[in-house]
């Protein structure tokens, strides 16, 4: 009776090696950022810097707002022009951004790929704290002024964040 030699198994150090690869496969597929492309931005001044202020404002038809900030406040605003299909890339941001769209219509997905579209003369309140991604889907260039409030010691006022799972584009 003919018997089988079991086969020989793999040496400790190709394990190690093996694991090694995969695991540095694995944390870079899920900190790698994604890269915007198509767009241009111009920043409108230099960022400024505001100490702490309290500002409530009511007007006589019931319209009110408030704003505070408790520690100060850095305020940037820059323009962004989208060609067909430009993207920003998958980010967030320190702080809140208010977006107006200048020109042309853009599509901003959440970070569940939800989609919110906004045409010019329309405006987009990107909380920040979620990765997300601006999109033009269309055949014409899109502009947008975009004003983002962070904290007066931030370095940057966008952060690369990985592409979601479940979102694939």
């Amino acid at each position: 009776m003919k018997t089988t030699q079991p086969m020989k198994t793999t040496q400790p150090w190709m394990k190690v090696l093996l694991g090694t690869a995969v695991a540095a496969l694995v944390c870079s597929s899920l900190t790698l950022a994604t890269m915007g492309s198509g767009t241009t931005s111009t920043l409108v001044g230099p960022p400024a810097t505001f100490e702490s202020f309290k500002v409530k404002r009511k007007a006589v038809d019931g319209w009110e707002v408030e704003v505070e900030a408790k520690q100060g406040l850095k305020i940037a605003t820059q323009t962004i022009t989208f060609q067909p299909g430009g993207q920003s890339g998958w980010h967030t941001h320190p702080g809140p951004v208010f977006i107006s769209v200048k020109e042309g219509t853009m599509t901003f997905y959440d970070e569940n790929c939800g989609a919110t579209v906004r045409m010019a003369g329309e405006g987009f309140l990107d909380t920040g704290d979620h990765p997300h991604l601006a999109r033009n889907e269309t055949g014409s260039p899109a502009t947008n002024v975009v004003t983002y409030f962070a904290p007066p010691a931030a370095v940057s006022l966008r952060i690369d964040a990985p592409q979601p799972q479940n979102c694939h584009f």
